[in-house]
């Protein structure tokens, strides 16, 4: 039997607050990603609009482990979403694959006039990020250390020190990007 208790204080002027909490038990590998886009340059309006038809038929179409999608406002000029995933595998294998795969290999060669960063955090532990034409620090590049994005720092796996390999290759192998 589960015992759930709702706690209740009184607030400021008789309002009553209601505090409660998830249980995540169910979702031991649970992965929440946040993805943000910034615009850079005018064009880079019309990178940003141009996804969004996209983002919300692929989140339509249910993706293997995708638990909830949101969308998120910053600013005018920064927009993005947050992803609850069952685990990693399932947010790697999805990413790897249509329609996905072809939207990173395009906007990795042509960012639109836009930035582009996601963290990455695990139930179980760890953190992972990445920044794509981001002219100013934002997140954990505000105050943490930040390397290029090659070798053990290319894919969001090695990033985390996950163990293991992908299921897929890589959207764009490395030595292509930098070529």
């Amino acid at each position: 039997m589960r015992l759930s208790v709702i706690l209740r204080f009184g607030g400021h002027y008789g309002a009553t607050t209601e505090a409660r909490a998830v249980d995540l038990s169910q979702y031991p590998d649970l992965v929440v990603i946040y993805l943000r886009m910034r615009v850079s340059t005018f064009t880079g309006v019309k990178t940003v609009f141009g996804f969004g038809p996209k983002i919300s038929a692929a989140v339509q179409a249910k993706p293997d482990g995708l638990l909830l999608h949101e969308n998120l406002f910053y600013s005018l000029r920064h927009v993005g979403m947050r992803q609850y995933w069952r685990d990693f595998e399932s947010l790697e294998a999805w990413s790897r694959s249509e329609p996905h795969r072809l939207w990173w290999r395009d906007y990795l060669r042509n960012t639109g006039g836009t930035g582009f960063w996601h963290e990455t955090y695990f139930r179980r532990g760890g953190v992972e990020a990445v920044y794509i034409d981001m002219h100013t620090p934002t997140g954990l590049a505000r105050f943490a250390p930040v390397e290029d994005a090659m070798g053990t720092m290319f894919s969001a796996r090695k990033r985390a020190g996950r163990p293991g390999e992908a299921t897929a290759p890589s959207v764009v192998p490395e030595g292509e990007l930098y070529s």
